[in-house]
C-alpha cells in the first residue's frame, strides 16, 4: 500500500504511534510524526517525569534514527510526541517555547482531526474495534479514491457518504445475487430484487 509514497510524513494521534511502527514506515522509506501514550515502554523514564518541570519547558531524546520529545504546555500537562522526521532539539522563539517537531504536528493534524470526528462512537471495546478499523479503512479509501478522481461526486456535499454507500453496495450484491430465495422481511426482499433488476439491465 505504501509503494510510490517514499519520501512523504505519516502523521498520526497516539492510538498508532509507536517504535514498532515507525521502523516499519523507516524501512518503505517514510518518516513517522506523532503523538505518543506515555505507556509505550520505549519511552525513557526521565520524559515521564513532569511534576518538577517549568510549564513551556522541552526534554528531548535521541537515537540514531529517532527523536522523542516531553513538552509542559501547562501545569500537570505532558505532551510527548515521536519523530523519524526531525533530528534536533530545535525550540520556537516565542513565548510558548514550543518544539518545531509540535509546530510541524499541528500543522498536518488537520487530517488527523477529521478522521476522529468523523468515526463512530462506541462503547463496547471488540466492536469499537472493529469500527475503528472499518471507519479508517474507508476514509483512507476515500481520500485515496478522490485524490485519483477529483471530480467524482465533486459538487455534492456528502461525497464520502455516497462513497461509503457503493463501497457496501459492491461488497453485499455478489451474496445478494446469489440467493435463490429471497429474504422474509419486504424491505430486504425489495432491495435484493431491484439490486437483482437493476445488475441485469
Amino acid at each position: 500500500m505504501t509503494e510510490g509514497l517514499q519520501g512523504n510524513i505519516i502523521n498520526c494521534d497516539n492510538f498508532f504511534t509507536s517504535f514498532a511502527l515507525s521502523e516499519k514506515l523507516l524501512r518503505r522509506k517514510l518518516a513517522l510524526v506523532g503523538t505518543i501514550r506515555r505507556n509505550k515502554p520505549e519511552l525513557p523514564p526521565h520524559l515521564l517525569q513532569a511534576k518538577a518541570r517549568a510549564v513551556f519547558s522541552s526534554v528531548f531524546a535521541f537515537t540514531r534514527n529517532h527523536t522523542l520529545v516531553s513538552y509542559i504546555p501547562r501545569r500537570g500537562k505532558n505532551v510527548l510526541l515521536l519523530s523519524t522526521k526531525h533530528r534536533g532539539a530545535d525550540i520556537s522563539d516565542d513565548s510558548k517555547r514550543k518544539p518545531t517537531i509540535i509546530q510541524d504536528y499541528n500543522r498536518c493534524k488537520g487530517g488527523v482531526d477529521n478522521l476522529d470526528k468523523l468515526r463512530a462512537a462506541l462503547n463496547r471495546w471488540p466492536l469499537a474495534l472493529f469500527h475503528n478499523l472499518l471507519d479508517v479503512s474507508l476514509y483512507n479509501a476515500f481520500v485515496l479514491w478522490t485524490s485519483i478522481e477529483p471530480s467524482w461526486e465533486q459538487q455534492k456535499g456528502h461525497r464520502r457518504r455516497l462513497f461509503i454507500e457503493e463501497v457496501g453496495e459492491a461488497l453485499v450484491t455478489p451474496h445478494m445475487e446469489k440467493r435463490e430465495r429471497l429474504p422474509r422481511s419486504s424491505a430486504a426482499a425489495a432491495l435484493v430484487a431491484e439490486n437483482k433488476d437493476k445488475h441485469q439491465r
